[in-house]
């Protein structure tokens, strides 16, 4: 008799759970033809038909040898899963980590010390991106994101860490700044040094300073804020960034916080099944420990378990 493969009683399984090839090709990201033809396979191998389907209709129904094979599987095949998902993930040698750049350049070197503490042999690997992290993590390239984006994805779980605020930023020898009900007005004819397109933070600037149906055009733009305060500092033009971007030590350029533009509001997440992983929980409680108070202000009220779209 040939071995019998996984995937094939997998693929059974869920057909037979969902009642069609359909529905178990997208539990399993599968076509509907490699559905059907892993049920074939199975069958060739078993010598027996499991499942009479008619063409062209939706729903399957089990043979009584399909019945008999089902109730075997079941519900042994969904904990020996479980418990082959938990044996891999506790073996993770490396946690991949998504989020914008200025969130790891200026935050994540506290959070870092901090997780290492714990796992010291575990590779940390940092995509510094701002937009498709969802995506990625759906498909697998990461295991957990920090955003400033409420994906609303039942299959990325987020958690709310906090908010801050954002700044206007320009170079010192430009004079006083101005009010900030003024600052759109102020703004125009002037340099405007941004994100790259599709960047929560360009969007949120350009809403802003385009009030009133003034015409904005980026004079810059740039894949993270280090290389926006570099191109302010060099006098080339003005920003807005997050508050937290400027320190004590950036005399060369003035900042005015922006408290008449919405907070920004950043999430902690991951894939669903990581969610208690031991390394993505500890980075969780990091994130809190070293980010929320010092940086961000906590969430309020019902933001903790609702966050808003």
């Amino acid at each position: 008799m040939a071995k019998i493969s996984l995937t094939l009683i997998q693929t059974f399984y869920q057909v037979a759970r969902h009642g069609s090839f359909s529905g178990a090709a997208r539990e399993l990201n599968l076509s509907y033809q490699s559905a059907a033809n892993h049920v074939r396979r199975l069958e060739q191998i078993l010598k027996g038909k499991l499942i009479e389907s008619e063409q062209g209709a939706k729903r399957i129904s089990l043979t009584p040898r399909g019945r008999a094979l089902y109730s075997l599987l079941h519900p042994e095949l969904d904990i020996m899963l479980e418990r082959l998902t938990k044996l891999i993930e506790s073996q993770r040698s490396s946690l991949r980590v998504g989020m914008p750049q200025a969130i790891f350049f200026y935050l994540f070197p506290k959070v870092l010390s901090r997780f290492r503490e714990a796992f010291p042999d575990i590779e940390f690997s940092v995509y510094e991106r701002d937009t498709v992290l969802a995506e990625l993590v759906k498909n697998g390239s990461l295991d957990v994101c920090i955003s400033e984006r409420y994906f609303g994805d039942p299959v990325v779980p987020q958690r709310l860490l906090g908010s801050y605020r954002l700044s206007l930023v320009f170079p010192r020898s430009w004079g006083e700044p101005p009010e900030q009900q003024d600052i759109p007005a102020w703004a125009e004819g002037k340099p405007f040094i941004t994100y790259e397109p599709g960047q929560t933070l360009r969007n949120l600037a350009v809403d802003f300073l385009g009030r009133d149906g003034a015409i904005v055009q980026p004079a810059i733009s740039t894949s993270g804020s280090s290389s926006v305060m570099r191109c302010v500092e060099a006098g080339l033009g003005f920003s807005i960034i997050p508050s937290w971007c400027v320190g004590a030590a950036d005399v060369a350029i003035t900042a005015v916080r922006l408290t008449n533009l919405p907070e920004v509001r950043v999430y902690f997440g991951s894939a669903g099944f990581l969610q208690t992983h031991p390394t993505v929980q500890r980075l969780f409680d990091d994130c809190l420990r070293e980010l929320v108070g010092p940086v961000f202000d906590p969430p309020r009220g019902k933001e903790y378990a609702h966050p808003p779209p």
